[in-house]
């Protein structure tokens, strides 16, 4: 269906007046008007104001995702989160570089290795956090998330 640009423009403005929720891109409606061709269709310029709106949800970058769950496979029961997790954790914040946890046994792990170095360097800095920011009643309950998360990690402490 094609429509005179003055028509179009009319029924623009009176939608616009009647309407409050719907709100018209300004650009958009100046582009239109400026566009040479005597007649245009309406399909074309509803379709460009639904790609941009398409645009500004996507800026979403940066934004936690909403939840990390068990049910949704992002936690692990055994603590920590899974690759798929991780990967959805990445995937909301570009440039991460989190990853899985060492679940190897220290005595698997090569000495001085990069594993190792991060196993050990989790280690300390979980065990100092459980003793200094966890009550008793937590310190003690083996389904604590602080406490799963030194089990998978073969931390002692």
């Amino acid at each position: 269906m094609n429509i005179i640009k003055s028509k179009l423009k009319q029924i623009i403005e009176e939608e616009i007046q009647n309407v409050l929720e719907e709100q018209l891109d300004e650009d958009l409606l100046q582009e239109l008007l400026e566009d040479p061709r005597e007649k245009v269709g309406c399909s074309e310029f509803l379709q460009k104001e639904e790609v941009e709106l398409e645009e500004k949800k996507k800026k979403r970058k940066g934004k936690m995702p909403k939840k990390f769950s068990v049910k949704s496979g992002d936690k692990s029961k055994s603590g920590g989160l899974t690759a798929k997790g991780v990967k959805r954790y990445r995937k909301a914040n570009p440039g991460s570089k989190l990853k899985t946890a060492v679940t190897k046994k220290p005595s698997k792990l090569k000495k001085g290795g990069k594993a190792a170095k991060r196993r050990k360097s989790f280690c300390s800095r979980m065990c100092g956090m459980k003793k200094k920011r966890t009550g008793a009643k937590g310190k003690r309950d083996p389904n604590s998330r602080i406490n799963k998360a030194l089990r998978k990690w073969n931390c002692n402490c």
